[in-house]
C-alpha cells in the first residue's frame, strides 16, 4: 500500500479547523499562503518589494487496469519550489525592473516508467507529469527583466526555460501531454521545460493592450539536463541555441478573456537522421552512422477561451483550449501532435472556486522513425515482441484525462483524476491502460 508523505495531509487535515481564521493567520481558508501572514512580515516585505514563495506539487499514480505490467501498485512523486521576487524599482530605484530567483527539488518514482510503458523504448506522455529531469536540486530561474518605453518593451535576461514565455500552458491536469509547454515534451532534447535552466535572452514589443510579439534565444546545453549539473552556470558542452518566435494575442471576446499563440522555433545545433546514413541509406541496415543535420525546426498554435461565465462571478464559466505542434521529420521522432479539452470553473453554488476539467490528446510518431526500428529488427533478424531485445515499433498514442479540482483554501487544491491511454508509447502490443491520480498544489 501506498505511504503518502505526511506534509501531503497536513493542509488537507486543518484547513477545516482555520475556517473561521482571518486571512493572516496560519491555515486561514482565505489566505493565499497555508502559514499566513507570518504575523505581518509577509505584507511588509511585499510593500518593500520582496515576495517569497514556497510551493509544492504532489501527484500519486496507480496503474488500476491495463498497461505493459499488469501488477497493480502505486507511485508518488513531488515537487518543492523556493522562490523570491524582487521589485528592483522599490529596492534599488531601479525603474520597470525586477528580479526572479527560484530554485526546485524533485524526487519520486512515476507510474508510467514500467507499468504502463513498455521500458525498451518508453513512453511519449506521462500521468505524473511532475516527474522527470532527475530526483535533484536545480536553480531553475535566475533572471533580470526591465521594461522600457512606457512599457512597450520588455527584455528579460538569465537563466530560465522556453515554456515560461514560449508556446506557454497551464499546468492543472496530471497527464504531461495537457500540462505546460508542448513543444518542450517532443523535442525534449534541444527545448528544456521547468525546472531546466538556461542561458537565455527574451525580448517582447507590445504592439497594443492585446498583442504582442517576442523572440528569444536559449543556450542548446544538454549538460543542463545531467542530475548533478542542477546549478552549472558555464557554457560548456554547448552544441548552439534554440531561438524562438512568437505572436501573442489575447482578446476580450464578448467580455470575456482568450489568449492565441502561433509560434516558430529553430535550432542551429547539429541533430540527428532518424533513419538514414550519410550516404542516404537506411542506417539500420548499412550499419554505417546515422548522417546530421545541420538544423532542426517546428511551429506550433495554442488556443484558450473561456466561452461561457455567470452574471454574478465572471471568472466562473466554461473554458474551451486546444494545442497542436509539428516538428521536423528528419530529425525527430514526433513529427505532430494535437490536444482539445475544457475547463468549467465554478460548477457549483457551494463550490463557486472549484473546477473541472477533461481533454484529450494524440502523438503521433514519424514514419521514418518507424521504419527505422522495423528495419532493426529485421537486421537483428528478430520478429517476436515477446524477445527482451525486440525493439517495439512505436506508432500513434491516444490520452485522455478526467479530473475534479477541490478547492480546499486558497492555497491548496487537490484534484482526483482518471487517465486512459490508448497504446502506451505508440506500441499497439501493450495494453490500453487506465490510470488512478491524485494531483495536490500547494503554496506555503
Amino acid at each position: 500500500m501506498l505511504q503518502l508523505p505526511k506534509n501531503c495531509y497536513i493542509g488537507l487535515a486543518l484547513t477545516a479547523l482555520a475556517s473561521n481564521a482571518c486571512a493572516s493567520e496560519m491555515f486561514a481558508s482565505d489566505s493565499p499562503w497555508m502559514l499566513g501572514d507570518w504575523g505581518g512580515t509577509r505584507t511588509e516585505l511585499l510593500e518593500k518589494g520582496y515576495d517569497f514563495t514556497l510551493g509544492y506539487t504532489g501527484e500519486m499514480g496507480s496503474n488500476l487496469h491495463g498497461g505493459y505490467d499488469h501488477d497493480r501498485t502505486a507511485r508518488y512523486s513531488d515537487q518543492f519550489t523556493f522562490g523570491v521576487n524582487m521589485d528592483l524599482q522599490k529596492v534599488l530605484g531601479w525603474n520597470d525592473t525586477e528580479f526572479q530567483l527560484t530554485v526546485t527539488e524533485r524526487h519520486g518514482d512515476n507510474i508510467s516508467n514500467d507499468r504502463i510503458n513498455d521500458p525498451r523504448v518508453g513512453g511519449f506522455t506521462s500521468a505524473q507529469e511532475v516527474w522527470g529531469r532527475g530526483e535533484t536540486w536545480r536553480l531553475t530561474q535566475m533572471w533580470i527583466k526591465q521594461k522600457y518605453f512606457d512599457g512597450a518593451l520588455d527584455v528579460k535576461f538569465g537563466r530560465f526555460g522556453e515554456g515560461e514565455d514560449f508556446n506557454s500552458f497551464p499546468c492543472d491536469f496530471q497527464n504531461l501531454a495537457f500540462c505546460g509547454s508542448q513543444v518542450g515534451n517532443w523535442v525534449g532534447g534541444i527545448w528544456y521545460n521547468w525546472p531546466v535552466s538556461q542561458w537565455a535572452l527574451r525580448v517582447r514589443y507590445n504592439l497594443n493592450s492585446e498583442l504582442y510579439a517576442q523572440v528569444g534565444v536559449f543556450e542548446q546545453n544538454p549538460s543542463n539536463l545531467e542530475s548533478g549539473n542542477g546549478f552549472k552556470l558555464s557554457g560548456s558542452g554547448t552544441q548552439g541555441a534554440v531561438m524562438p518566435v512568437e505572436l501573442v494575442w489575447s482578446p476580450r471576446i464578448n467580455g470575456l478573456k482568450g489568449e492565441y499563440r502561433a509560434g516558430y522555433y529553430y535550432s542551429n545545433a547539429k541533430a540527428q537522421d532518424v533513419l538514414k546514413d550519410s550516404n542516404g541509406q537506411p542506417a539500420a541496415i548499412s550499419g554505417a552512422a546515422y548522417r546530421s543535420s545541420s538544423s532542426k525546426h517546428g511551429l506550433w498554435l495554442g488556443v484558450q477561451q473561456q466561452v461561457t461565465s455567470l452574471a454574478s462571478d465572471q471568472s466562473r464559466g466554461l473554458s474551451l483550449f486546444a494545442n497542436a505542434t509539428m516538428h521536423d521529420k528528419k530529425t525527430n521522432a514526433i513529427d505532430n501532435y494535437v490536444q482539445a479539452g475544457l475547463v468549467y470553473k465554478g460548477p457549483f453554488d457551494a463550490r463557486a472556486k472549484d473546477d473541472i476539467g477533461f481533454a484529450l490528446a494524440r502523438v503521433h510518431v514519424n514514419p521514418g522513425y518507424r521504419k527505422n526500428a522495423r528495419l532493426a529488427n529485421q537486421a537483428a533478424g528478430i520478429d517476436d515482441y515477446d524477445n527482451p531485445n525486440f525493439l517495439p515499433v512505436q506508432d500513434t498514442e491516444y490520452s485522455a484525462e478526467l479530473y475534479y479540482g477541490i478547492h480546499l483554501a486558497d492555497w491548496l487544491t487537490v484534484r482526483p483524476n482518471l487517465q486512459y491511454i490508448r497504446h502506451p508509447g505508440g506500441v499497439s502490443q501493450v495494453d490500453d491502460a487506465l490510470v488512478g491520480g491524485l494531483k495536490i498544489q500547494s503554496s506555503f
